[in-house]
């Protein structure tokens, strides 16, 4: 088992390449893991060649992961075709279509590297035009129908080597907030709770029709802890409710600690410390990369009873990461050309050539 407590984190990656000073820092800190973003994207060889330089650097092989989901969750269409998103297979309702986006999904990051994708969506959308970060994101308006069509893409993806992610546990179904700028606080109880959102979440919790991993969302919500902690640093929520109660013993991730949810409540340090004590395994630092030491810092010092279980359940993880593809820039075409007929079959090829409002550009917010 790693025992290097870096392998606790899951960061962020300044650029599209590697400069010395950057690589010099990851081979000291030895990340768990890298989430790469629009910031990280500038032509197919460079992707693969920058993930390539990553796993070089890497003492353990690293999970490499990225968020994309279709629409404008999908990092990946700035070299290429924007896949549809969970709403418009939705409302397509042809599960073979989302089967196929599965399918596409995970050959393509296989191609660059990734082995594993920040998806499916598990949250349930009441409101598909709220203003919650969820917009296009959902793949059902129930529980019946966010188990089938989200279960069908997991399914998909997991069938190409490609390790998936339910987010954002336990729900932001009924967040009026984003929390990329502030922490949302729901006052629904436990029996609300169970009747909607953690009727999805059980059951992507089990084995047999489950994700390889769980992303715990920045959320309060009075019904599951009363202290107001959110979600991702509450014991209550991560331990004893996902890990507990539902019975998940995949890796389980916080949503980025780099949020406004979080940075506007909690001290650098601490943050660090509390998700680790409320059940995470990987403590995700997407934009301030440059806090990668000091959140190391934060915890090397930590018990081994503390560290301990979390580092295992990172190197059980490692040990289901699938090797990257052959790489060619013939295959990459091949898979663009596959993800635009799969968008004129889900959208009609008038919607298909209007693609989201932010297509090309590099949000200052990037959603997951």
């Amino acid at each position: 088992m790693p025992s290097h407590p870096g392998q606790l984190l899951l960061v962020g990656v300044p650029g599209a390449e590697l400069d010395a000073a950057t690589a010099a820092k990851f081979r000291a800190i030895q990340p768990g893991g890298y989430i790469l973003f629009g910031r990280n994207i500038q032509t197919p060889t460079q992707l693969r060649r920058l993930i390539d330089d990553l796993r070089d650097l890497s003492d353990v092989e690293p999970i490499i992961t990225i968020d994309q989901e279709g629409g404008r969750v999908s990092r990946l269409k700035l070299l290429g075709q924007e896949p549809p998103n969970a709403q418009q297979l939705r409302q397509k309702n042809d599960p073979e279509l989302i089967r196929w986006h599965g399918e596409i999904t995970g050959r393509l990051l296989r191609l660059f590297g990734f082995n594993l994708d920040l998806c499916p969506v598990l949250d349930i959308s009441h409101d598909d035009e709220a203003d919650n970060s969820l917009r296009g994101r959902c793949y059902g308006q129930s529980v019946a129908e966010v188990i089938s069509k989200a279960g069908t893409f997991n399914d998909a993806l997991r069938a190409t080597g490609i390790l998936s992610c339910g987010k954002h546990f336990p729900g932001y179904t009924h967040a009026g907030l984003d929390p990329h700028h502030e922490l949302p606080r729901l006052a629904r109880t436990r029996e609300q709770m169970e009747a909607e959102e953690l009727a999805v979440f059980r059951y992507f919790a089990q084995k047999n029709t489950g994700v390889d991993s769980m992303m715990i969302g920045h959320i309060a919500i009075d019904g599951l802890d009363a202290s107001g902690l959110p979600a991702s640093l509450s014991p209550a929520i991560t331990r004893d409710l996902l890990r507990g109660d539902l019975g998940f013993d995949g890796l389980v991730m916080t949503d980025d600690l780099d949020m406004g949810a979080i940075l506007n409540h909690y001290g650098f340090a601490d943050t660090m410390r509390l998700a680790l004590a409320a059940g995470n395994d990987l403590l995700m630092i997407c934009h301030r990369v440059e806090m990668a030491a000091e959140a190391l810092a934060a915890i090397d010092g930590l018990p081994a009873e503390k560290l301990d279980p979390a580092l295992a359940r990172v190197a059980t993880f490692k040990t289901k990461l699938a090797p990257p593809s052959p790489f060619s820039i013939g295959a990459h075409t091949a898979l663009d050309d596959e993800v635009w007929r799969l968008r004129v079959a889900t959208l009609g090829e008038e919607l298909a050539a209007q693609r989201s409002p932010e297509d090309g550009k590099r949000s200052p917010v990037e959603l997951y």
